[in-house]
């Protein structure tokens, strides 16, 4: 009681201050916006300590009382952000004369929605809420069970925590169904679309899922997107993309990333016409034609947008293993401490800072035994300067290794930033974080690191067919993202500029333009498939996935360049670089105080300041080039659009209503259009 009462009278105490500030109206004294932001950086610093203290206990420790603290935490954090813009936004930041001063100011206001009345304030966060709720309890039934027949036994699943750790986990279904109708989308869903190669158990999936959540979501997201419009337009923005675009300062930044897509499209396309080719040979030119787009629910994912799990499907020399150290690393007696010590090792024989006691006391490594928790992996700042946790149910195997190389980059990131102001404390861009700690990941899984710490042997396979089969693991993970991480942002962009009329069919135009993928079964306005895609209904943007996994690659390789790698970029391994330490470091520290072309110029040492392909090009050029010996009798390199598509002509063969029938004409006419 006597936390609440202090953590109240500061915020009352905060707000008063604020509120003197505010009746000024528009204020240009230097000094006061100074001290403004002195007072901000303590208050935002100890803010985002409780809440993240709460956060923290709740996904660790699932309970209700758990969740009441943290939301009444977040309760008080919305208020202090409102309060906060409102103070930022009567300063005008073009005349502070410090550079750093005007940034901070800038950031308070960039990207708030605080802009909104209060009602409107707490509508869209509520909206927000309502979507992920619906979102995370989506529950579809077995294939081949019919639904409501109370004759069939409940079937036990693994249990699988919670997704989000802000809802969704103890409010109630919006809708009755039969206790063994509860199958969700990780384990249960993911894993039928990974490894079940019946393509009736794979449409199955693939339409109940989208059933379950896009005609629930629809409604909501449409008045979200009023909300956001409103919120953007009061803050000074033509609307939200073009709010959330200016966190990348650059003005020509929708033409910056469609010319990298483009780049890097001919790669992509490579790569989708022998994917295509070994579908057509597994399922037959009935359900995939060889010169056409590919049905969305055979590549392994539930968005197409990872195609790493058919990899037994499209596997370049089938007698030549893929790598995969899981049983050595079994058979040495590794435990999740080992891996995380190992992953520290990685960073500090680069010359990098050690993880403070704070981190092994407070780390959950492991899941706990007597307690039910959220086991997504995750790195965590307390926002203290001290206390930095990782959040993983770590196994003894490869991708967790992985994983844990990871989310250590990011904890080496916090502490590379730590001495910045809490406004600062992040990556240059919203994609630097995940693209550094990708770009560590590059030296970790690849066969030259995993022989140096004894995971790996090859002493009788080809190297070059062991080469390439990583190369197309490699592959089917990051090139065959671009496209979907770019479109996804094209689309929403769309939906604030131009409205909400035909947001589906404007998604499946955007998913055959962009990555030549269609949906398996027809689909109309009632539908809202987008909604499927977890980032879209929780107010989250994806284009800095793309940008991120552009830049990994060209991080990766300045560090390679510092280590003195010669040879190809695939089997570069940076471990032990002091040189290679030394660049990572200067690009981490900064933060956020520099723009991203900033520091881009300074780790190329001036060759370029923006965010650049080439390296990506350069690191797959050896599998580019396999395949397109692969593809050479191919009549096609990537996929026609016409209207002889058989997968264009679903609402027919399905039956459907005129309605559906009049959305696919429209269809067809656009890609006409695009083509």
């Amino acid at each position: 009681m006597a936390r609440k009462v202090v953590i109240l009278l500061a915020f009352f105490t905060w707000y008063a201050y604020g509120q003197e500030y505010f009746r000024m109206g528009s204020n240009t004294n230097a000094a006061e916006a100074s001290q403004f932001l002195r007072e901000y950086d303590r208050e935002a610093s100890g803010m985002c300590y409780r809440v993240t203290i709460s956060q923290w206990k709740f996904v660790t420790n699932i309970t209700e009382s758990n969740r009441r603290r943290m939301l009444e935490e977040l309760a008080i954090s919305s208020k202090f952000e409102r309060l906060s813009w409102r103070k930022a936004a009567a300063y005008d930041s073009s005349r502070l004369p410090d550079a750093e001063g005007r940034r901070q100011l800038q950031k308070i206001v960039q990207n708030s929605r605080a802009a909104l009345p209060d009602d409107k304030f707490a509508e869209i966060q509520q909206l927000i809420s309502e979507m992920k709720e619906i979102y995370n309890s989506a529950k579809i039934c077995p294939f081949g069970q019919k639904p409501y027949d109370s004759h069939v036994p409940r079937i036990q699943y693994p249990s699988t925590g919670y997704q989000d750790p802000m809802t969704s986990s103890y409010t109630q279904l919006y809708e009755e169904t039969p206790a063994y109708c509860d199958m969700q989308l990780d384990p249960e869903i993911s894993r039928i679309l990974a490894h079940s190669r019946i393509e009736s158990e794979l449409l199955y999936v693939w339409r109940s899922f989208r059933d379950k959540t896009g005609p629930k979501l629809k409604n909501r997201f449409m008045r979200y997107v009023t909300l956001a419009n409103d919120a953007a337009t009061a803050t000074g923005y033509r609307d939200a993309g073009h709010q959330m675009r200016e966190a990348y300062e650059d003005s020509s930044f929708r033409a910056s990333v469609e010319e990298i897509y483009n780049q890097v499209a001919p790669l992509y396309k490579q790569l989708f016409t022998y994917v295509r080719r070994r579908l057509v040979q597994r399922y037959g030119e009935t359900t995939v034609r060889s010169d056409g787009p590919i049905p969305a629910h055979l590549l392994g994912n539930m968005w197409a947008q990872n195609w790493k799990s058919i990899m037994d499907l499209v596997m370049p020399f089938p007698q030549s293993p893929n790598v995969d150290v899981t049983a050595e690393m079994l058979r040495q007696g590794f435990t999740p401490l080992r891996m995380f010590q190992m992953a520290e090792e990685f960073y500090t024989s680069m010359g990098l800072k050690p993880v403070p006691p704070e981190f092994w006391r407070g780390s959950m490594l492991v899941r706990p035994a007597q307690r039910s928790v959220q086991c997504t992996a995750s790195a965590w700042d307390f926002c203290n300067r001290i206390d930095y946790r990782i959040k993983q149910c770590t196994e003894v195997t490869m991708q967790d290794l992985i994983s844990t190389h990871h989310e250590m980059a990011h904890i080496q990131y916090y502490l590379q930033y730590a001495d910045q102001p809490q406004l600062f404390r992040d990556g240059a861009n919203p994609a630097f974080h995940e693209a550094v700690a990708n770009a560590a990941t590059l030296s970790v899984y690849n066969l030259p690191h995993l022989q140096r710490v004894g995971l790996y042997q090859n002493k009788s396979h080809d190297p070059y067919e062991v080469s390439i089969n990583f190369l197309m693991t490699m592959a089917l993970e990051k090139v065959a993202y671009l496209p979907f991480a770019f479109m996804v942002d094209q689309w929403r962009w769309s939906v604030f500029e131009d409205g909400v009329q035909n947001m589906n069919s404007r998604w499946w135009q955007m998913k055959l333009r962009y990555q030549g993928v269609v949906p398996p079964t027809s689909r109309s306005e009632a539908d809202f498939d987008p909604g499927s895609k977890y980032h879209i209904i929780s107010d989250q943007e994806y284009i800095k996935y793309f940008l991120a996994t552009i830049l990994e690659f060209q991080v990766f390789e300045q560090l390679c360049m510092a280590a003195g790698h010669a040879g190809h970029l695939h089997e570069c391994d940076v471990y032990r670089s002091r040189e290679a330490g030394r660049v990572l470091s200067e690009l981490m520290h900064p933060g956020a105080s520099k723009t991203a072309s900033d520091v881009i110029r300074a780790m190329t040492k001036g060759k370029t300041n923006r965010i650049s392909p080439e390296s990506l090009v350069k690191y797959f050029r050896p599998l580019e080039l396999w395949l397109r010996v692969q593809n050479r009798d191919e009549p096609l390199i990537g996929w026609s659009s016409n209207y002889h598509d058989v997968a264009l002509f679903a609402p027919l063969r399905d039956g459907a209503t005129v309605d559906s029938v009049a959305v696919w004409l429209v269809a067809v006419a656009a890609v006409l259009c695009l083509h």
